[in-house]
């Protein structure tokens, strides 16, 4: 056998077993990157109802353990209505959307989480932005992924910013809806006193951002914008829908 027979039998051979170690790498680094992802997911729900400390850190299973206790996933439909799982498979074509209740051991709501998937200037923005049982004030908005400018639009990660967002309104002075948007500049500088219970400062220099975060917010809102109306009327539906998962504790 010639030596460049040899040598293209061994690069063969050299680029197989590379291809596979690769192979396996990938396939046994993807579990655990969907765990991550998963567990990142949680702990950013957990934390727009205040269930997470910002400076302390946690494990993976006690992110587990207290989502597991505090919160539960539910799906409903355009109308706000539950979508049991039976049903949701029977009506796979129709649009469903996933909602997370923050209930108490004795099961009382006290607020329910909507996932935020929106477009912001260089990539999508996904988080959570959490509603008290009210219907209307919001209780905590967290980001857990985003391609903004680190030190513009990426201040939407940080903690000044989020923290804005709590006891701010979705609803109007008369009770319409209103969504939530971000000003340009400071709130008390650009937005009228009726007004700014709606919006929350915005990020110097990053502005675009701000107006693709705010169009993506109410589009989302909009759409849940049914069960928000209900949890507003609760005490008025409840009367008449008694047996509902949202009217019982």
């Amino acid at each position: 056998m010639s030596d460049y027979a040899k040598s293209l039998i061994f690069a063969t051979i050299l680029c197989i077993v590379c291809s596979s170690l690769l192979t396996a790498a990938a396939s046994g680094l993807k579990k655990i990157q969907q765990k991550n992802i998963l567990v990142d997911q949680r702990k950013n729900i957990l934390k727009s109802v205040g269930l997470i400390e910002e400076k302390r850190e946690y494990t993976a299973s006690e992110i587990d353990r207290m989502f597991s206790q505090n919160i539960r996933r539910v799906d409903i439909d355009k109308t706000g209505n539950l979508i049991q799982k039976k049903r949701a498979v029977n009506e796979a074509n129709n649009k469903t959307l996933p909602v997370y209740l923050y209930q108490k051991k004795e099961g009382l709501i006290e607020a329910y989480i909507i996932p935020i998937n929106t477009r912001g200037l260089w990539g999508e923005i996904l988080g959570y932005l959490a509603l008290k049982n009210d219907g209307k004030t919001i209780s905590g908005f967290t980001v857990y992924k985003h391609s903004e400018t680190p030190g513009l639009g990426g201040e939407i990660e940080q903690h000044w910013f989020q923290s804005n967002f709590i006891g701010k309104k979705i609803t109007g002075p008369s009770g319409e809806f209103a969504s939530i948007s971000i000003a340009k500049g400071k709130v008390e500088d650009s937005i009228s006193r009726e007004k700014r219970e709606n919006y929350v400062d915005g990020i110097s220099g990053a502005t675009l951002t701000g107006k693709f975060l705010s169009k993506g917010m109410k589009e989302v809102l909009s759409g849940y914008e049914p069960v928000s109306i209900i949890f507003r009327k609760k005490l008025q539906f409840c009367k008449t829908n008694p047996n509902t998962p949202w009217c019982k504790k």
